[in-house]
């Protein structure tokens, strides 16, 4: 009895890396949609979103995705649809400029090679994405260089500047 159970404890952790190895995907396809922050009126930091379907040529779903972005690494974040998921960027208006953001994914083997290198202090550039999202972001509009309300009390100061010199006028 007792060699028949070394023998099942053998065997399971034999099977245990089989069972729990991550597939990857194969020829992902994606649709995706991107927004960034328009203005900075409303808003204290610029935002960036890239939000994208994932089809598996091999039917995978739900696989857990991470993101770099600029050396930042966040993990996407699935939404309720099936292979639906979601990536987040926030930071300061500065932090954030106007141009071209590559958002390389990673599944689970890549993200791990990825942080391999990057606590061995290797470049992550000849680590290959499972894809790559592009996300334009425009900048930020700050608004018009002279508030409206300071115009309209410019004006009314103006009118009836004239109006008082008019009257002043007619009276002497």
């Amino acid at each position: 009895m007792a060699a028949t159970g070394k023998v099942l404890v053998i065997l399971g952790l034999c099977l245990l890396p089989i069972l729990t190895s991550a597939d990857t995907c194969l020829a992902p396809q994606i649709k995706s949609q991107t927004y960034s922050t328009p203005e900075a009126i409303v808003s204290t930091e610029t935002v960036l979103i890239a939000e994208f379907t994932l089809t598996c040529k091999n039917s995978l779903k739900n696989i857990n995705l991470y993101a770099d972005v600029g050396g930042r690494l966040i993990p996407a974040t699935k939404t309720s649809e099936v292979n639906k998921y979601q990536i987040s960027i926030t930071d300061d208006h500065k932090k954030l400029p106007a141009g071209r953001y590559d958002i390389r994914v990673f599944d689970e083997e890549g993200f791990a090679l990825l942080r391999k290198a990057q606590r061995s202090g290797e470049s992550t550039d000849s680590i290959k994405p499972l894809f790559v999202l592009n996300l334009n972001h425009s900048g930020i509009w700050n608004g018009p260089i002279v508030q409206t309300e300071f115009v309209a009390a410019l004006a009314a100061i103006l009118i009836w500047w004239l109006a008082y010199t008019a009257r002043s006028k007619l009276l002497a």
